[in-house]
């Protein structure tokens, strides 16, 4: 039996993962001014301690987002800790009780460009698929951190 072909590895200091992040009993929590406020300020930090964040979606129930990891102390998993404490912080404070957010998230390595622009025309399509807006520009919870790759 002839044997598949594996897919070339990707080596590189600072891989590009696609996230997916589910809140807890999908709860409908995530798609709010001021849950996307706190995400925003969260994320722009996010490079002060070695984490770039890309293009996102907020959907009322998980998000999507582009995460690079530099060379350093910082972790996937450590971040994405972080990120799901600050904005469950921010949700306490509006009075929604916890739990908020379903255990662990989705990660895959992306392996080239061609990989990014798959994820991202599957991202910013999801609040049209989901019946939430007719145009994915007219999706006010979806945006750009910092630039990942060349558009």
């Amino acid at each position: 039996m002839e044997r598949l072909r594996r897919l070339d590895w990707v080596n590189s200091d600072s891989p590009v993962y696609f996230i997916t992040a589910c809140t807890f009993d999908r709860k409908m929590i995530l798609a709010s001014d001021t849950s996307h406020a706190a995400f925003v300020t969260f994320c722009h930090a996010a490079t002060d301690h070695g984490v770039i964040v890309g293009r996102y979606v907020l959907m009322p129930d998980h998000l999507h987002l582009f995460v690079c990891i530099l060379p350093g102390p910082a972790t996937l998993s450590g971040w994405m800790k972080s990120l799901k404490n600050s904005l469950s912080k921010q949700w306490r404070s509006e009075g929604i009780p916890a739990p908020h957010w379903q255990k662990g998230f989705f990660d895959h390595l992306l392996r080239g460009h061609e990989s990014h622009a798959e994820k991202w025309l599957y991202m910013k399509e999801n609040p049209v698929r989901a019946g939430l807006c007719e145009l994915a520009e007219g999706w006010p919870y979806a945006g750009e951190i910092h630039p990942m790759v060349e558009q």
